[in-house]
Protein backbone atom coordinates (compact mmCIF):
# COMPACT_ATOMS: atom_id res chain seq x y z
CA UNK A 1 0.00 0.00 0.00
CA UNK A 2 1.40 3.33 -1.06
CA UNK A 3 1.32 5.92 1.64
CA UNK A 4 0.02 9.35 0.54
CA UNK A 5 2.13 12.43 0.50
CA UNK A 6 1.45 14.97 3.24
CA UNK A 7 -0.01 18.38 2.63
CA UNK A 8 2.27 20.68 0.64
CA UNK A 9 1.93 24.38 1.32
CA UNK A 10 2.98 26.95 -1.23
CA UNK A 11 5.06 29.98 -0.31
CA UNK A 12 4.30 33.53 -1.26
CA UNK A 13 6.88 35.85 -2.79
CA UNK A 14 7.30 37.65 0.54
CA UNK A 15 7.89 34.37 2.41
CA UNK A 16 10.52 33.35 -0.11
CA UNK A 17 12.13 36.79 0.13
CA UNK A 18 12.23 36.58 3.94
CA UNK A 19 13.92 33.16 3.77
CA UNK A 20 16.54 34.59 1.40
CA UNK A 21 17.07 37.63 3.60
CA UNK A 22 17.57 35.47 6.71
CA UNK A 23 20.42 33.68 4.93
CA UNK A 24 22.24 36.98 4.37
CA UNK A 25 23.90 37.58 7.74
CA UNK A 26 25.54 40.82 6.59
CA UNK A 27 22.18 42.29 5.58
CA UNK A 28 20.62 41.19 8.88
CA UNK A 29 23.48 42.84 10.76
CA UNK A 30 22.88 46.05 8.79
CA UNK A 31 19.16 45.83 9.54
CA UNK A 32 19.86 45.34 13.25
CA UNK A 33 22.06 48.45 13.30
CA UNK A 34 19.37 50.41 11.44
CA UNK A 35 16.78 49.34 14.00
CA UNK A 36 19.14 50.28 16.84
CA UNK A 37 19.70 53.73 15.32
CA UNK A 38 15.96 54.30 15.02
CA UNK A 39 15.46 53.29 18.66
CA UNK A 40 18.31 55.55 19.80
CA UNK A 41 16.86 58.50 17.88
CA UNK A 42 13.36 57.83 19.21
CA UNK A 43 14.37 57.48 22.85
CA UNK A 44 17.18 60.05 22.84
CA UNK A 45 15.84 62.03 25.84
CA UNK A 46 15.37 58.87 27.90
CA UNK A 47 18.85 57.56 27.04
CA UNK A 48 20.53 60.84 27.97
CA UNK A 49 18.51 61.04 31.19
CA UNK A 50 19.60 57.54 32.21
CA UNK A 51 23.26 58.30 31.53
CA UNK A 52 22.97 61.74 33.08
CA UNK A 53 24.06 63.93 30.16
CA UNK A 54 22.46 66.80 28.23
CA UNK A 55 23.22 68.07 24.74
CA UNK A 56 23.36 71.84 25.35
CA UNK A 57 24.67 72.34 28.89
CA UNK A 58 28.11 73.92 29.17
CA UNK A 59 30.83 72.47 31.39
CA UNK A 60 33.38 75.29 31.53
CA UNK A 61 35.00 73.75 34.61
CA UNK A 62 36.23 70.87 32.40
CA UNK A 63 37.86 73.19 29.82
CA UNK A 64 41.46 74.39 29.98
CA UNK A 65 41.12 78.22 30.11
CA UNK A 66 44.36 78.81 28.23
CA UNK A 67 43.94 76.28 25.40
CA UNK A 68 40.13 76.09 25.33
CA UNK A 69 40.42 72.29 25.02
CA UNK A 70 39.06 69.59 27.36
CA UNK A 71 41.11 68.89 30.45
CA UNK A 72 42.60 65.40 30.47
CA UNK A 73 43.42 62.90 27.76
CA UNK A 74 41.21 61.50 25.01
CA UNK A 75 39.11 64.64 24.63
CA UNK A 76 37.93 64.54 28.24
CA UNK A 77 36.46 61.04 28.13
CA UNK A 78 35.26 59.94 31.57
CA UNK A 79 32.50 57.99 33.26
CA UNK A 80 30.31 61.10 33.21
CA UNK A 81 31.11 61.90 29.56
CA UNK A 82 31.63 58.60 27.67
CA UNK A 83 32.51 60.28 24.33
CA UNK A 84 34.26 63.29 25.82
CA UNK A 85 33.28 66.95 25.63
CA UNK A 86 33.50 69.72 23.04
CA UNK A 87 36.28 72.31 23.05
CA UNK A 88 35.49 75.85 24.28
CA UNK A 89 32.06 75.14 25.81
CA UNK A 90 32.36 71.58 27.16
CA UNK A 91 29.06 70.23 25.83
CA UNK A 92 28.71 66.46 26.09
CA UNK A 93 29.51 64.77 22.76
CA UNK A 94 27.55 61.58 23.47
CA UNK A 95 24.34 63.52 24.09
CA UNK A 96 24.84 65.58 20.94
CA UNK A 97 25.48 62.44 18.87
CA UNK A 98 22.28 60.83 20.16
CA UNK A 99 20.20 63.96 19.58
CA UNK A 100 21.88 64.49 16.21
CA UNK A 101 20.58 61.09 15.13
CA UNK A 102 17.04 62.43 15.50
CA UNK A 103 17.68 65.28 13.05
CA UNK A 104 19.57 63.17 10.50
CA UNK A 105 17.13 60.25 10.45
CA UNK A 106 14.02 62.46 10.57
CA UNK A 107 15.13 64.50 7.56
CA UNK A 108 16.36 61.41 5.69
CA UNK A 109 13.12 59.45 6.21
CA UNK A 110 10.79 62.36 5.42
CA UNK A 111 12.75 63.39 2.33
CA UNK A 112 12.80 59.78 1.12
CA UNK A 113 9.03 59.45 1.60
CA UNK A 114 8.46 62.65 -0.38
CA UNK A 115 10.74 61.71 -3.28
CA UNK A 116 9.47 58.11 -3.39
CA UNK A 117 5.85 59.30 -3.39
CA UNK A 118 6.32 61.79 -6.21
CA UNK A 119 8.65 59.53 -8.21
CA UNK A 120 6.37 56.50 -7.94
CA UNK A 121 3.28 58.35 -9.15
CA UNK A 122 5.17 60.09 -11.97
CA UNK A 123 6.93 56.89 -13.05
CA UNK A 124 3.77 54.77 -13.09
CA UNK A 125 1.81 57.39 -15.03
CA UNK A 126 4.61 57.94 -17.55
CA UNK A 127 5.26 54.23 -18.08
CA UNK A 128 1.62 53.19 -18.38
CA UNK A 129 0.18 55.97 -20.54
CA UNK A 130 3.23 56.52 -22.76
CA UNK A 131 2.98 58.92 -25.72
CA UNK A 132 2.99 62.63 -24.98
CA UNK A 133 2.40 62.02 -21.26
CA UNK A 134 5.60 59.99 -21.07
CA UNK A 135 7.47 62.63 -23.09
CA UNK A 136 6.36 65.50 -20.82
CA UNK A 137 7.18 63.66 -17.58
CA UNK A 138 10.51 62.40 -18.94
CA UNK A 139 11.58 65.92 -19.97
CA UNK A 140 10.49 67.18 -16.56
CA UNK A 141 12.74 64.55 -14.99
CA UNK A 142 15.64 65.76 -17.13
CA UNK A 143 15.05 69.35 -16.00
CA UNK A 144 15.03 68.40 -12.32
CA UNK A 145 18.15 66.25 -12.74
CA UNK A 146 19.96 69.25 -14.25
CA UNK A 147 19.42 71.38 -11.11
CA UNK A 148 22.61 72.12 -9.14
CA UNK A 149 20.98 70.88 -5.95
CA UNK A 150 23.63 71.97 -3.45
CA UNK A 151 23.87 75.50 -4.82
CA UNK A 152 20.10 75.73 -5.00
CA UNK A 153 19.81 74.59 -1.38
CA UNK A 154 22.37 77.15 -0.24
CA UNK A 155 20.55 79.96 -2.05
CA UNK A 156 17.04 78.93 -0.99
CA UNK A 157 17.84 78.39 2.70
CA UNK A 158 19.61 81.73 2.85
CA UNK A 159 16.70 83.55 1.18
CA UNK A 160 13.87 82.11 3.29
CA UNK A 161 12.79 84.35 6.23
CA UNK A 162 12.86 83.26 9.85
CA UNK A 163 9.12 82.52 9.81
CA UNK A 164 7.08 81.07 6.94
CA UNK A 165 3.68 79.35 6.71
CA UNK A 166 3.38 79.19 10.49
CA UNK A 167 6.76 77.50 10.88
CA UNK A 168 9.86 78.98 12.49
CA UNK A 169 13.17 77.94 13.97
CA UNK A 170 14.19 74.30 13.63
CA UNK A 171 10.76 73.26 12.34
CA UNK A 172 11.11 75.62 9.39
CA UNK A 173 14.67 74.49 8.67
CA UNK A 174 13.74 70.80 8.81
CA UNK A 175 10.71 71.31 6.57
CA UNK A 176 12.78 73.33 4.10
CA UNK A 177 15.58 70.76 3.92
CA UNK A 178 13.05 67.92 3.52
CA UNK A 179 11.39 69.81 0.67
CA UNK A 180 14.68 70.55 -1.09
CA UNK A 181 16.02 67.00 -0.85
CA UNK A 182 12.74 65.20 -1.49
CA UNK A 183 11.25 67.42 -4.19
CA UNK A 184 14.40 67.52 -6.32
CA UNK A 185 15.37 63.84 -5.90
CA UNK A 186 12.20 62.18 -7.19
CA UNK A 187 13.39 61.80 -10.83
CA UNK A 188 15.90 59.10 -9.77
CA UNK A 189 13.22 56.72 -8.55
CA UNK A 190 10.82 58.03 -11.20
CA UNK A 191 13.05 56.66 -13.95
CA UNK A 192 13.34 53.28 -12.23
CA UNK A 193 9.58 52.95 -11.74
CA UNK A 194 8.92 54.12 -15.31
CA UNK A 195 11.16 51.38 -16.68
CA UNK A 196 9.50 48.74 -14.51
CA UNK A 197 6.04 49.95 -15.54
CA UNK A 198 6.92 49.78 -19.24
CA UNK A 199 7.73 46.11 -18.72
CA UNK A 200 4.71 45.29 -16.53
CA UNK A 201 2.09 46.94 -18.73
CA UNK A 202 2.68 44.32 -21.43
CA UNK A 203 2.21 41.39 -19.04
CA UNK A 204 -0.70 38.97 -19.28
CA UNK A 205 -2.41 39.98 -16.02
CA UNK A 206 -2.67 43.59 -17.23
CA UNK A 207 -4.14 42.46 -20.57
CA UNK A 208 -6.60 40.27 -18.67
CA UNK A 209 -7.70 43.23 -16.53
CA UNK A 210 -8.22 45.35 -19.65
CA UNK A 211 -10.24 42.62 -21.35
CA UNK A 212 -12.51 42.39 -18.29
CA UNK A 213 -13.25 46.10 -18.59
CA UNK A 214 -11.07 47.37 -15.73
CA UNK A 215 -10.53 51.12 -15.76
CA UNK A 216 -7.14 52.77 -15.79
CA UNK A 217 -7.10 53.80 -12.09
CA UNK A 218 -7.88 50.21 -11.11
CA UNK A 219 -5.10 48.86 -13.31
CA UNK A 220 -2.60 51.43 -12.03
CA UNK A 221 -3.24 51.02 -8.31
CA UNK A 222 -4.45 47.42 -8.10
CA UNK A 223 -2.53 45.59 -10.81
CA UNK A 224 0.68 47.56 -11.37
CA UNK A 225 1.49 49.24 -8.04
CA UNK A 226 1.57 46.03 -5.91
CA UNK A 227 4.11 44.58 -8.34
CA UNK A 228 6.29 47.67 -7.89
CA UNK A 229 6.53 47.42 -4.09
CA UNK A 230 9.81 45.47 -4.22
CA UNK A 231 11.82 48.00 -6.29
CA UNK A 232 10.28 50.86 -4.32
CA UNK A 233 11.38 49.34 -0.99
CA UNK A 234 14.86 48.57 -2.27
CA UNK A 235 15.43 52.03 -3.71
CA UNK A 236 14.05 53.70 -0.57
CA UNK A 237 16.51 51.84 1.67
CA UNK A 238 19.36 52.90 -0.61
CA UNK A 239 18.13 56.50 -0.84
CA UNK A 240 17.96 57.07 2.92
CA UNK A 241 21.76 56.97 3.47
CA UNK A 242 22.23 59.36 0.55
CA UNK A 243 19.86 61.79 2.23
CA UNK A 244 21.72 61.36 5.55
CA UNK A 245 24.91 62.42 3.79
CA UNK A 246 23.18 65.31 2.05
CA UNK A 247 21.75 66.63 5.33
CA UNK A 248 25.17 66.32 6.98
CA UNK A 249 26.70 68.20 4.06
CA UNK A 250 24.19 71.05 4.35
CA UNK A 251 24.78 71.26 8.10
CA UNK A 252 28.54 71.24 7.49
CA UNK A 253 28.10 74.21 5.13
CA UNK A 254 26.06 76.04 7.75
CA UNK A 255 22.60 75.86 6.14
CA UNK A 256 21.19 72.98 8.18
CA UNK A 257 19.45 73.25 11.52
CA UNK A 258 20.64 76.18 13.58
CA UNK A 259 22.77 75.92 16.72
CA UNK A 260 22.47 74.88 19.47
CA UNK A 261 20.40 72.04 17.93
CA UNK A 262 22.69 69.03 17.57
CA UNK A 263 23.57 67.86 14.06
CA UNK A 264 26.32 65.51 12.92
CA UNK A 265 27.31 67.76 10.03
CA UNK A 266 27.51 70.82 12.26
CA UNK A 267 29.67 68.89 14.75
CA UNK A 268 32.07 67.98 11.93
CA UNK A 269 32.15 71.60 10.78
CA UNK A 270 33.16 72.77 14.26
CA UNK A 271 35.63 69.90 14.67
CA UNK A 272 37.41 70.92 11.46
CA UNK A 273 38.62 74.06 13.25
CA UNK A 274 40.09 72.02 16.13
CA UNK A 275 41.61 68.98 14.41
CA UNK A 276 45.18 70.08 15.17
CA UNK A 277 44.71 70.36 18.94
CA UNK A 278 41.64 68.13 19.51
CA UNK A 279 41.56 65.61 16.64
CA UNK A 280 39.40 63.10 18.52
CA UNK A 281 36.47 65.52 18.37
CA UNK A 282 36.01 64.56 14.70
CA UNK A 283 35.75 60.83 15.42
CA UNK A 284 32.27 60.48 17.04
CA UNK A 285 30.24 62.43 14.41
CA UNK A 286 32.30 60.95 11.58
CA UNK A 287 31.77 57.41 12.85
CA UNK A 288 28.05 58.08 13.39
CA UNK A 289 27.61 59.11 9.76
CA UNK A 290 29.80 56.25 8.51
CA UNK A 291 28.00 53.55 10.52
CA UNK A 292 24.56 54.87 9.57
CA UNK A 293 25.28 55.02 5.85
CA UNK A 294 27.03 51.63 5.86
CA UNK A 295 24.20 49.93 7.77
CA UNK A 296 21.51 51.23 5.41
CA UNK A 297 23.55 50.28 2.34
CA UNK A 298 24.22 46.74 3.59
CA UNK A 299 20.57 46.24 4.45
CA UNK A 300 19.46 47.73 1.13
CA UNK A 301 21.79 45.46 -0.86
CA UNK A 302 20.55 42.40 1.01
CA UNK A 303 16.94 43.43 0.53
CA UNK A 304 17.52 43.88 -3.18
CA UNK A 305 18.98 40.39 -3.50
CA UNK A 306 16.18 38.88 -1.41
CA UNK A 307 13.41 40.49 -3.48
CA UNK A 308 15.00 39.64 -6.83
CA UNK A 309 13.10 36.62 -8.23
CA UNK A 310 16.13 35.68 -10.35
CA UNK A 311 18.39 35.23 -7.32
CA UNK A 312 18.88 31.84 -5.70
Amino acid sequence: MVQGVGKIEGRSLWQISWIRLKRDKVALAGGAVVLLLILVATFAPLICKIIGVTPNDFHQDLIDPSLQTPIGKWNGISADHPFGIEPVNGRDIFARIVYGARISLLIAFLATMLSVGIGTVAGVVAGYFGGWVDSVISRLMDIFLAFPLVLFALALVGAVPDQLLGLKGDSLRVALIVFIIGFFSWPYIGRIIRGQTLSLREREFVDAARSLGARRPYILFTELLPNLIAPILVYATLLIPTNVLFEAGLSYLGVGVRPPTASWGDMLSIAANWYQVAPLYMVPPGLAIFITVLAFNLFGDGLRDALDPRSR
